[in-house]
């Protein structure tokens, strides 16, 4: 094939009457031909999208990239930092040999630029504090923090039907030991017995270790209130979509945390945003960094819910892209949603490796410019193969292709830096402070506090009761007691007893005898 057919072909196919996102140029033969424009509707965006490649590939400056283009056509993004070093898309990128290569290449004009960036963390040390409430998180997702199985899953849903039939708010933890303790023992587990079940003691203390534990970790504080406004997403700043950063670089060890706040952020958007039909460009993209963690050991419940969301949310207006090394990391019926690809190089070390290069291979249209198996494993850094869905929902030619740089600062910003942006956040102002709201905790220990009131009150009624007829008794008898002991009975007793027993067992008075003389 010759390279006036590539690039014929290639513009044909990613040919954009509206606005688009430009990702790069097509390679051919090894070869960067600029004429090859790879664009990505925009409009497209919401039929979600897949970005892999190994370690080191350049998936975090892909993202960049698309974070950028997407909040200069007015997109808010929101996307995870996972290692707190891509806080530089605030500030202007640095222009080097590097970067003026590439863009030579691409044939384009770099121009560097920062974006509006808001910086939050689910520990409130890195960023603006994003909590949510217990029930706003619901059973499901709190059961995959927890590493619940599904007898204990099941236990927790009825604690959460309990509060929702009884208008008990489970804002924290403290709420949640509260509501667990309550319909475990005592008056509260007789209260649920008929309608919801019995919850056998064993297990309500194994919920309660792993609550317990989640404290230990210092992450409890994520829930709460003040909870978080989705609609701070959807921040524009001159007109540009304001870029959401969740910094999670001091939380990396609880990946179960992060990846599942994220996924219960994306379910409230897509429970309180309205339908939207097609759009020309969506209300927001969401990015899905690290994504294998969001699945890994994910119970069915958790996983109907992810297939549902990532179904049904396009309607609302929201693209999804996660972002992992392999394409099986993503599960089949979640894989199938996503219609825009980006893949990097694969590395095919262990047969392993192979097997899953093969299986890669198969979710791309097939391509007569390339061998597809050879060159995925030669894709160079910042390169990658690309399939897009165009504007008619159609996938794209699949093609090499050299990415373009970032416009911003590729890296972290300096501890200055970042604790500037914070000092002039509002976002960080409004979420610094929790509130203590009137929840399950304080409900359910006046109404334990009442009940106990009640049942003391009952014991003492009922020992006055008994003790009665005996008090009763020791009156009569004190009374009698006392006339007795008065000194006018005394000496009426004591002559009584002298005339009757002295007549009874007296004896005879002696008469004086007389002698005779």
């Amino acid at each position: 094939m010759s390279k006036e057919k590539f690039i014929e072909s290639i513009s044909k196919s990613y040919s954009i009457a509206g606005a688009s996102i430009y990702l790069g140029a097509g390679v051919y033969q090894g070869e960067i031909v600029s004429d090859a424009k790879v664009n990505l509707p925009l409009r497209m965006m919401n039929r979600h999208g897949l970005v892999t490649g190994a370690t080191g590939s350049g998936k975090t400056r892909t993202l960049q990239l698309l974070a950028e283009q997407l909040s200069a056509a007015g997109v808010p993004v929101f996307m995870p930092d996972m290692k707190g070093d891509i806080s530089g898309m605030a500030k202007e990128g640095v222009v080097n040999d590097k970067i003026n290569e590439r863009a030579s290449a691409l044939g384009m004009h770099y121009t560097t630029s920062g974006f509006p960036v808001e910086l939050y963390s689910l520990s409130g040390k890195l960023g603006a504090q994003m909590r949510a409430t217990i029930t706003e998180f619901g059973p499901v997702m709190l059961s995959k923090v927890l590493e619940l199985n599904e007898v204990q899953s099941g236990v927790l849903m009825i604690l959460f039907k309990y509060a929702d039939d009884k208008d008990l708010p489970i804002v924290d933890l403290n709420d949640l030991k509260k509501v667990l303790n309550y319909l475990s023992e005592g008056a509260g587990a007789a209260e649920i017995k008929s309608d919801y079940g019995k919850i056998a003691p064993a297990t309500a203390s194994t919920i309660l270790r792993k609550i317990v534990a989640l404290e230990q970790q210092g992450v409890d504080h994520l829930f709460g209130e003040k909870s978080f406004d989705i609609d701070d997403l959807f921040e524009k700043v001159d007109g540009r979509g304001v870029i959401s950063l969740l910094n999670v670089s001091d939380i990396q060890s609880q990946p179960a945390i992060f990846s599942t706040f994220m996924l219960s952020l994306l379910a409230e958007l897509y429970q309180n945003l309205p339908e939207a039909g097609d759009l020309d460009k969506p209300k927001l993209i969401f990015f899905f960094d690290e994504a294998h963690l969001l699945f890994k050991d994910a119970p069915k419940a958790f996983m109907d819910q992810i297939d549902q969301i990532i179904r049904l949310i396009r309607s609302k207006g929201v693209g999804v892209f996660f972002c992992t090394q392999l394409t099986q990391d993503v599960p089949a019926n979640v894989l199938a949603q996503l219609g825009n690809r980006v893949h990097h190089v694969i590395r095919a070390f262990t047969p392993n490796d192979v097997k899953a290069l093969k299986e890669t291979i198969k979710t791309f249209p097939k391509s007569e410019y390339y061998d597809m198996e050879q060159q995925f494993t030669q894709l160079g850094t910042g390169q990658a193969f690309i399939t897009v869905l165009n504007e008619k929902g159609i996938p794209t030619e699949t093609v090499v292709t050299h990415l373009a740089p970032p416009a911003s600062f590729m890296g972290p910003l300096t501890s200055q830096e970042y604790q500037s942006h914070l000092d002039n956040s509002d976002m960080y102002k409004k979420y610094k402070d929790s509130i203590d709201p009137r929840s399950a905790f304080e409900i359910l220990g006046e109404k334990m506090a009442s009940a106990h009131k009640e049942q003391e009150e009952i014991k003492t009624k009922k020992a006055q009761e008994r003790a009665a007829p005996k008090a009763s008794a020791r009156k009569e008898k004190s009374t009698f007691d006392e006339v007795l002991a008065s000194p006018v009975t005394k000496q009426i007793g004591r002559e009584l007893v002298r005339g009757v027993f002295g007549m009874l067992f007296g004896t005879t008075p002696r008469r004086t005898s007389t002698r005779r003389r």
